[in-house]
Order: C-alpha cells, then structure tokens, then sequence
C-alpha cells in the first residue's frame, strides 16, 4: 500500500477531521453530565401504567424548572434536574411515584453538587495530561538508541501529536452529539479517552518498533521514507485486523448492551477507528516528514 506516498492526501484529510472537531468545540462545546456539571440523575421504572411524561414534568418543575425528562422503553423514564436537598428528594420520589398510587422502582439516584463536579473535571483533565506525559516518556526512553535519521525524542513528539488527534476527534464527535441528540460526556467518556490513548499508542508503537528494527539492517541510510512504507505494509494487517475485532465487540456492546455504556462504547469506537488511522498512516507519514525537514536543515 503506498500510504507515506500518499502522505499529503492524508494530511489533508486529518486536517479536515481536526478543523472540523475544533469548530465543533468552539460553536458548541461539549455538554457536560452531571458528574462534571453537578445535578441529580434518577432513573425510575413502573411495572404497570407508566404517567405520562408531561404528568411527571407539571409535577418537577416546581422543583427545578428545567428538569429534563427522557422516556426509555415503556416503562422508565430517566430524569436530569438540579442537585437535591433530602427535603427536596421527598418530594421527588412523591410525584415518581404518583403520591404512592403508582407502582414503581427506583433504578438509581445519583445528586452531585457543582463543587464536587469542577473537582471530578479538574481530576479528569490531570489524569489525561499525566498519561500523554507518561506515554512520552517512554516512547523517548524506549527510542533512545535511535538517533539517526530521526532522533529519538521526535518519536515522542510525533507520537504526542497522534494522540491529540485521536482526543481531538471523539471530543469534536461528541460536540456534534451534543448539540443535536444531547450526548453527555461523564467520567466515562474521560475513562474512554484514557482507554482510546493506551490503544492508539500501543498500535503507534508497533509501527516505530518495526521502523527501527528494518533501520537496524537497512545498508542505506537515505531510504528512510522506503523503510517506513515497508514497516507500515508489515504492521498494517495486525493493526487494523486487531482494531476491527475490538471495534466488532464495541458494536455488539453498543446494540445489545444497556443504555448507561452507550455513549462511552460509541466514544470507544471514535477513538479507535481515529486511533488506527493515526498510528498507521498520520503518525508514519510524520516520521518521513520530519525526516526530511532534518536533511533540509542540514
């Protein structure tokens, strides 16, 4: 496959992606769930008669007067409000249950104070910068024999610069999501990113590893960008062959599973099919380029 000729192609499609996903985030944002933003979560079954959903709004609203209600199935009803006193949870339960008269079972009831939620935020975006530093550093030190034709701390660099795209992309997915069915991110969705910058450096790896063996017993140190095509045509089956199993139970899990793992099985679909495009073709395609950069320099 001729994947680093085509290497400008691919550059301007990764580009697309991530201008895309970075205006995504600037008109829309993301829109938080009530882990980071601070709220109260109920979902509520009836084994009869569900009340209507209008019924459940007239009675919550004087409670928060945005409550959100969202119908799941028959019977259930998931619940989005404002955190609750223990004053106000008794009311709450009251008007679910139809003042006693109505048959019904509380699933969960998850209240989040805003402090608590800028915390869990605080602690998501330090654990995602401390596992690309991480990652970095390691890639650096694993790569430290490596220095010609590209020195070994720009495989960490590249390697940094694959696993921004690789967040950018379910982040801007997820801003479109938002925006138009109301998706959610949660402490899941950061525990799908962390998951997506494991895969995606593992597959990144397996791809530089190859580079440097083939560079080991390559007699000619000007076809660096013919070594690096060759690492990618003898990775590129196990990449994708290893993604796509991963992707085919992420599916089944999506469809078959429960409604609270689906927005972090999609994020975990995103991120791998973003994963595998950058190790293979972004990622490699840098390491020719910077090579190049090197020699134009010298």
């Amino acid at each position: 496959m001729k994947i680093i000729e085509n290497r400008k192609i691919l550059y301007i499609l990764t580009a697309l992606l991530i201008v895309v996903s970075f205006a995504a985030l600037f008109v829309w944002g993301l829109k938080p769930g009530i882990d980071f933003a601070g709220g109260t979560l109920i979902e509520v079954s009836y084994s009869n008669t569900a009340p209507t959903q209008s019924s459940l709004i007239s009675g919550l609203i004087s409670i928060d007067p945005v409550v959100s209600i969202r119908q799941s199935g028959t019977n259930d009803y998931f619940i989005r409000m404002k955190a609750v006193s223990q004053d106000e949870k008794a009311s709450v339960l009251g008007v679910l249950s139809v003042s006693g008269t109505a048959s019904s079972t509380i699933k969960s009831f998850d209240s989040i104070g805003p402090v608590l939620g800028a915390e869990s935020l605080r602690k998501a975006i330090v654990s995602i910068i401390l596992v690309i530093l991480g990652i970095v550093l390691y890639i650096t030190f694993a790569f430290r024999k490596v220095s010609e034709p590209v020195k070994s701390w720009k495989y960490g660099l590249i390697a940094i610069i694959s696993l921004v795209h690789d967040i950018i992309i379910p982040l801007g997915a997820f801003a479109i999501l938002g925006h138009y069915l109301g998706y959610e991110v949660d402490t899941l969705f950061v525990t799908a990113l962390l998951v997506i910058l494991g895969f995606s450096i593992h597959n990144t790896i397996v791809v530089f590893d190859r580079v440097r063996e083939n560079l080991s017993h390559s007699t000619s140190k000007n076809a660096f960008e013919g070594i690096v095509g060759q690492s990618v045509n003898q990775t590129i089956t196990r990449s994708v062959n290893t993604s796509l199993t991963v992707i085919i139970a992420l599916i089944a899990l999506y469809i078959f599973g429960g409604e609270s793992t689906q927005h972090f099985t999609l994020a975990l679909i995103i991120g791998i099919l973003a994963g595998t495009y950058s190790s293979v073709c972004f990622g490699s395609s840098l390491l020719v380029t910077f090579e190049k950069f090197a020699k134009r320099a010298k």
